[in-house]
């Protein structure tokens, strides 16, 4: 006989069972870090860009989502039913339908992870070489005159170069080193264009370049010569190899990455044709006004220069030395007569004074000078002359003789 429970077993209601079922699967480090391999199967990608599929193998089925972010990387890649893929992602719960299924953040086609695998490890010895450092990157000319271009002349991703150098700027020389972009011989292929290029060309920068594809597509790209090659080159080179969310070893390598080969192209036109022409104007503008400036610069200068020569002109100091002559001549003839009128005011002076003294002058005024005849010595004294001497009286006019009694 079966017995009753004492207390009422616990019920839990589907959303609660769902929910907890999720929480024990998100909570398995495991299944949220997960690869898992199968066949696709009821492929679908409605309008709103997710992407719906089922991965089975012959024994059982497990429901995929992808988010329309992530789908958006799968570029070209064509999925179809019966395609064998490798997907990542994390495991969850949709409870609405109670089912579980894998949230999917990577799809390759299988044998892709033994590609990856070399990849990542090429991509580390390289870089611990050194090849990837920062800081051996050069800058792309602003200007490039020369431009070379590697990748397969027949490919869309050459036309599409071309078409963007032309607009952006059709001035500059573009050379084509053709080679191969995928299959066995595209390698030594694309090291010996590289090659050519830097040592025929010389060109200011290297665009390298090809259309999206997979992983075996693009794989010569990742090859160890190819990456060297374009480490080595003497141009800085631009790689623009597949779409944007293609990462290849010659990326990491190159000087420049570009999301395709028409962004290679515009990167390596920083400077467009219309740019030029502006700055041409710009330019053209500023010379002017320097020229305008200048001009009326050295035409001061010239006028000042000229003023210097006409001051130490020799017709100038000539005529500076006429009027100092003419000056010095006039003061040398004021100071000559002013000279001459002193000395003859001096001599005046002396000839007043001359006549003052002057014994002609004495006898004019009634005296008379007395002197012996015999022997003509002036007589001061009467005593000096007894009776019977002759005598010579000079007077103011005329000299008489007498004899003393």
């Amino acid at each position: 006989m079966n017995q009753m429970p004492l207390f009422e077993t616990p019920r839990l209601s589907v959303s609660e069972f769902t929910r907890r079922i999720r929480r024990l699967l998100e909570g398995d480090k495991a299944l949220q870090d997960v690869w898992v391999q199968g066949e696709l199967s009821n492929v679908s990608r409605p309008t709103s860009g997710h992407l719906y599929f089922t991965l089975k193998d012959a024994g059982a089925s497990l429901r995929c989502v992808m988010w329309r972010s992530e789908a958006a990387r799968l570029g070209a890649l064509s999925l179809r039913d019966g395609l064998f893929v490798e997907t990542h992602g994390k495991v969850t719960v949709y409870e609405p339908n109670g089912q579980y299924q894998l949230i999917v953040d990577v799809l390759r086609p299988a044998g892709e992870g033994a590609l990856y695998a070399e990849f990542l490890r090429l991509k580390a010895l390289l870089e611990a070489e050194g090849l990837f450092d920062p800081t051996r990157k050069r800058p792309i000319p602003p200007f490039p005159r020369k431009i070379g271009l590697v990748t397969s002349p027949t490919g869309a991703a050459l036309r599409d170069m071309l078409n963007v150098l032309r607009r952006r700027l059709p001035l500059v020389e573009v050379m084509l080193a053709p080679s191969p972009v995928q299959g066995e011989e595209a390698p030594a292929a694309l090291v010996m264009a590289l090659k050519k290029l830097n040592e025929q060309f010389g060109p200011d920068v290297i665009l390298l370049a090809r259309g999206g594809g997979s992983i075996e597509d693009l794989w010569a790209f990742n090859d160890e010569q190819v990456v060297r090659a374009v480490a080595a080159s003497t141009a800085p080179v631009i790689s623009g190899v597949g779409h944007e969310t293609d990462f290849t070893l010659v990326d990491f390598a190159a000087d420049l990455r570009a999301p395709t080969p028409t962004a290679a192209a515009e990167l390596a036109t920083p400077i467009t044709r219309e740019e030029l022409l502006a700055a041409l104007e710009t330019n053209h503008q500023r010379l002017q006004e320097r020229m305008t400036r200048q001009i009326a610069e050295r035409r001061q200068a010239l006028h000042t220069l000229q003023s210097t020569l006409k001051f130490y002109a020799p017709a100038r100091r000539l005529m500076t030395e006429q009027q100092r002559l003419d000056d010095l001549t006039h003061r040398l003839t004021r100071g000559l007569t002013a000279h001459f009128a002193l000395e003859t005011t001096r001599l005046n002076g002396w000839r007043d004074r001359l006549e003052t003294l002057n014994p002609l002058s004495i006898l004019r005024r009634g005296y008379a000078v007395v002197s012996r005849v015999e022997d003509g010595r002036i007589l001061l004294r009467a005593q000096e002359a007894p009776p019977g001497s002759n005598l010579h009286v000079q007077l103011a006019e005329g000299r008489l003789t007498v004899e003393v009694k």
